[in-house]
């Protein structure tokens, strides 16, 4: 369940006209309403409300129901305070812990949001500056809180803000404590309601978060250092570029590695909070071009390997150098098998691999994983697109001392080790790849090298994903229905490949291509996976953050030449059958 459920026709000009004359609204948040004549802006901003779902929130920063403001962060805030009430006083007591980005407004939300709190005799404690998302995580089980806020739209465009909802495991709320806030925000009636409660006389009693909590996720993290020897050998060699891309992963990056004693040049223009990320095109390190500034640096340098982290430092892109001195921009799949490789290798080599030990990915990410977590005999686990799946994975085994977990990730550059958080950390990622080029060079090899000999061992592995975008009120609806059609039609081949299998994630069912169905120990989602021979596959999805439907590809193949030659042919019979 999430709110977000479209308006009745002309509704939304009542909605607007209503928020005109509201006495909640400031003067010139009215006049900025006033100035606005196109009819279909008008009924995008109040045609709507904005979806809360098991992410949170995320859109377009504006005014109107469907936008991120103030009056939807209060109203989601005071839904989410009537269900800490219903939890008891223990709970309120307990509280809520804030954190931020370097976003437009990010501070104002994240303010505005434990003035609600605290307006409705909730504890709230508010980080004095910009912290990502992995400390906010680590933060809530620290601190012990009911829950956790961020406020962020991760990688999107400058244009987007959003609102995380935490649970007490430190995991993005599960989506049955979120049906329940959904249920009080409806409750609530329209952003501009008295039931939402926010006294700024109360904004005294929002707490400070100590600074000793930074300390302590540092000491933290730096346990999981594996080749304390290699990075003291030649940690101080190491020539790496980091750009936090205008973001919060500035400071916490920069301190860990230097914690580790290895040095990082920065690229000057990319350290200062800019909201209008005004050196690239979107925040976005999965993104090449994204790196542009970072990689010139490094090729200036003569560094060996390019960091960059999004606004809330929860993804890390990385470019190294190929044999030819080039340096290549590493897919999210690619850093995450290497991480994966790596963590490994050197558990084994300590004799530190549990018997027990576990790794999450999601199904989506490359099918290269799987092949090197069965040769160390390490189970892998797969979860729908979420990093709070893999949360919850480390929750029902970890924490339970059933199983021991080794690495989580996703293909969307978004990787974690340690339990200390229950989301994606671009900080511990960070850490461990660069003491993993200090491994490497260690030993004599680099990183580039060590990818080309997991092909050589397992296989190329050609992963890409297609997105193809979607707008107005409908977008995910429309998307949807793309995604139900494809699981009405019997799919024999895809582009010469036969399908073995398909997965219908919405129903958790698996259905051979004999005709023989069992069940899938997941999660439902809306996604249709296609089992493809080889060890390859296809899979279609709504992305749940933004307009966009994706078609993901993992193709098993020879070499990388013919690799590009089989996701064209594949590519071209997928998109076939989509619109047919």
């Amino acid at each position: 369940m999430a709110s977000g459920l479209l308006v009745g026709v002309n509704m939304y000009k009542e909605i607007y006209n209503s928020w005109l004359i509201s006495n909640k609204l400031s003067d010139i948040d009215r006049e900025e309403l006033k100035k606005i004549q196109d009819e279909k802006d008008i009924e995008y901003r109040f045609g709507k409300d904005l979806e809360f779902g098991t992410a949170g929130m995320r859109g377009i920063i504006g005014l109107g129901t469907n936008m991120m403001n103030i009056y939807t962060v209060n109203r989601a805030t005071q839904g989410l305070s009537e269900y800490i009430k219903s939890l008891g006083q223990d709970a309120m007591k307990r509280g809520v812990v804030i954190s931020y980005d370097t976003r437009r407004f990010s501070y104002e939300f994240a303010y505005s949001a434990a003035l609600v709190l605290v307006s409705n005799g909730i504890t709230a404690h508010l980080f004095d500056d910009v912290h990502p998302v992995p400390m906010l995580s680590y933060a809530v089980r620290e601190m012990n809180k009911v829950a956790g806020i961020m406020i962020t739209a991760s990688h999107n465009p400058k244009e987007y803000n959003g609102y995380k909802v935490y649970g007490e495991d430190g995991a993005q709320m599960s989506p049955e404590a979120t049906n329940e806030v959904v249920k009080f925000i409806n409750e609530i009636g329209d952003c501009t309601s008295d039931k939402i409660i926010c006294n700024k006389s109360e904004s005294k009693k929002i707490k400070k978060v100590k600074k000793s909590i930074d300390k302590k996720y540092y000491k933290t993290i730096k346990k999981l250092s594996l080749s304390k020897e290699a990075v003291k050998s030649v940690g101080k060699k190491i020539k790496l570029v980091y750009t936090p891309v205008h973001g919060s992963g500035y400071v916490p990056v920069t301190t860990i590695l230097k914690m580790m004693g290895i040095k990082a040049t920065l690229v000057p223009e990319q350290i200062k909070k800019d909201t209008e990320f005004s050196t690239v095109e979107v925040p976005n390190p999965e993104v090449k071009e994204t790196l542009t500034l970072a990689i010139a640096m490094a090729n200036f340098k003569g560094a060996d390997v390019v960091f960059g982290t999004d606004p809330d430092c929860d993804r890390l892109g990385v470019a190294i150098r190929n044999d030819e001195g080039e340096f290549e921009a590493l897919s999210g799949n690619q850093i995450g098998a290497l991480l994966l490789d790596y963590v490994l290798t050197r558990l084994k080599e300590t004799g530190s691999l549990s018997e027990n030990g576990f790794a999450v990915k999601s199904f989506v990410s490359t099918s290269l994983a799987k092949l090197i977590a069965d040769d160390y005999g390490v189970e892998l686990m797969e979860t729908p697109v979420g990093f709070k799946f893999i949360g919850e994975k480390i929750k029902q085994f970890d924490d339970t001392g059933k199983k021991q977990f080794v690495f989580g990730f996703e293909e969307s550059c978004g990787y974690l080790r340690g339990t200390h958080c229950r989301d994606k950390d671009a900080v511990v990622a960070s850490m461990l790849f660069a003491e993993m080029v200090c491994y490497y060079t260690y030993n004599a090899i680099s990183v580039y090298k060590r990818l080309q000999d997991l092909y050589l061992k397992y296989g190329y592995i050609f992963d890409t994903n297609v997105s193809i975008k979607y707008s107005g009120l409908n977008a995910m609806k429309d998307m949807n229905a793309v995604v139900d059609k494809m699981k009405s039609l019997k799919v024999d081949e895809i582009g010469g490949l036969k399908v073995e299998a398909t997965r219908d994630y919405s129903v958790a069912k698996r259905t051979a291509n004999d005709g023989t169905v069992t069940d899938i120990d997941s999660p439902t989602t809306n996604a249709v996976y296609y089992e493809l021979e080889g060890g390859s596959f296809i899979c279609i999805r709504p992305s749940g953050t933004e307009p966009k439907l994706k078609v993901y590809y993992s193709l098993k193949c020879q070499d990388k030449t013919v690799a590009q030659t089989l996701f064209e042919k594949v590519k071209l019979s997928f998109e076939s059958l989509m619109n047919n």
